[in-house]
Order: C-alpha cells, then structure tokens, then sequence
C-alpha cells in the first residue's frame, strides 16, 4: 500500500507543481538554499522513514498483542471507515495542531511557518519530530491493522489533494469568489475544506490586516473543524505576506536546527529553538493580539 500512496503522492505533487510553474507563481519565492534542503529532507523522511516506521510498530505491536484484531473492522461500510478516520486522523491533527501553536510544542511546529512564500513545496515543512508525535498517524496506522487499508488510501489521497491546494502558491479559490453565482456553494466549501484564502491566512506574517490568523485555521483536509471549535476566520481575502516577525528581525534559523530541534539547539538571540530562550514578543502582543501571538517565535 505505501508503494502505491508514494506514486499518488507524486502524481499529485507534479501536479501541483505544474501549475505553479505555468502560472509563474514559482518567481516569487525567493527560497533560500536552507529552505530547499528543509522542505526536501523533511519530505524525504516523512515518506522514507516516519510514516512506516509508524506503521510498522503499531502493525507489529497489534500482532503481539492483539493478534485476534487484524483485520477485524474490515467488514464496515466504506463511509463509515471514512468517518473514523476523518475523526481519528484528521480531527486530531486539528488538535495536534492547535496545540503546536503553544509555547511548549511550537518549536516542534515553527519550521512551518518559516517559509516567506506559499506552495506546496512548504506542505510537509516541519520538525522531524512533530510527524514522528502526531496522534493521527499512529491512530491511522492502527485503523489499517484493523483493516482500512483501501479506505484509507483513498481517504489519503482526497486529503492530500486538499493540503496541498491550500498551501499551493495558485490560490484555486480565488476566480471561484468572483462568480456570484457559485457564492452560496463555496460558502459551504470554505466552511468544509482547507481553502488558499482560509490556510494562507493562518500562514500570515500579522494578525493586524484583519485578514491574518495564525491563532486559528487549524483545520487540514476538514476547515469545518474550525468552525466547529471557533477558530475560524473567513475573509476570501489573502495576506500580502506570510512567515514570522523574528526571522525578519534576527535572521532565519539554520534549516538543520529547525528540523532537529531538541537534538540541536539554535545560538540566536530571541529564539524557540534553545530551552529557557528568550521568544521575541512581537509588537502585536501589545496591541492587544492573542496572548499566545507573543509566543510564535
């Protein structure tokens, strides 16, 4: 099964990645060669390592234990399997999520908002640890064991569909909002999915525009979780820039510290990276952002 997820995966990134490059959108990253060796690296071990180093444990641990429940679940009805794991994979990652935007497993998640330009060269942008911890994956993996293999590689392949589009530098939704006749149904989708206008909002550099919220958007293939929990914000409107205050002021983080971060630590002043750092606290906190909006970084 990962053999044939990793050959949809790429399908689905060439994809993407031919649109970026025919629209042009790829001029205005400006990457550096530190963010092309994150993104690469860390897409390379999310695919190599993490995710079936996850399934492979949590398969051998249920064949130890619980060899009786191989495959036990496999009878259920397709949207059934497909409501489990919108709920045990993707509602948790909302969660897991949310709770990387507080101090204590932000520097887990910082790398991905590092990135100064949207694409989806930045969708697996993170800490090599913040995947190896991620609820959802270990949930998916025992829902496979219990018998969602086929189900879950569709379900894979709608949500990485709908990741990548909300983090593509096209911003697909964008002509959509100007045909008013299509108002009222992407209303419902914006309330459903991870749009670009709903994702880049969490990417945004401030918060103050009124179109920036880096404290809520959470949601991955569902934004209906935001909505749900109150951390929506929708404006069909984008930031003009994404990224973080702290890099601009002290300079960016080498991309080997941002991936293996506590293994190595960050000699910068004002950094997440290094325990007991001081976080720069940006000036939106004291305009009255968020409490947590000081601790970004």
């Amino acid at each position: 099964m990962n053999a044939t997820q990793n050959l949809i995966l790429v399908a689905i990134i060439l994809g993407f990645a031919a649109a970026e490059f025919i629209s042009g959108r790829y001029r205005d990253f400006h990457a550096t060669a530190d963010d092309g060796k994150l993104e690469l690296f860390m897409f390379v071990s999310l695919v190599a390592f993490t995710q079936p180093f996850i399934f492979a444990v949590v398969g051998k641990a249920g064949e130890l234990w619980f060899p009786q429940w191989r495959g036990a679940w496999a009878g259920l009805p397709w949207w059934m399997m497909a409501a489990i794991l919108l709920v045990g994979d993707d509602m948790t990652q909302y969660w897991w999520h949310r709770v990387s935007h507080t101090p204590m497993l932000w520097p887990l998640h910082r790398a991905h908002h590092t990135a100064h330009y949207m694409s989806l060269r930045i969708t697996y942008r993170n800490n090599f640890f913040y995947y190896l911890m991620m609820p959802g994956l270990w949930v998916s993996g025992a829902l496979i064991y219990l018998g969602f293999g086929d189900v879950y590689l569709a379900y894979v392949i709608v949500k990485l569909t709908v990741i990548m589009g909300a983090h593509s530098a096209v911003r697909w939704d964008e002509p959509l909002y100007r045909i008013k006749a299509l108002s009222p149904l992407m209303w419902v989708v914006e309330r459903t999915i991870s749009t670009p206008a709903t994702h880049w909002a969490h990417h945004a550099l401030t918060n103050t525009d009124g179109v920036g919220h880096y404290t809520g958007n959470f949601g991955n293939l569902l934004f209906f979780w935001d909505v749900l929990f109150g951390t929506a914000h929708i404006t069909r409107r984008y930031p003009e820039k994404v990224g973080l205050q702290d890099d601009l002021i002290f300079g960016k983080e080498r991309w080997f510290t941002e991936m293996f971060y506590p293994l190595l630590r960050s000699r910068r002043e004002h950094s997440a990276l290094t325990p007991g750092g001081k976080i720069y606290a940006e000036a939106e906190a004291d305009a009255g952002a968020p409490p947590h909006a000081a601790q970004r970084g």
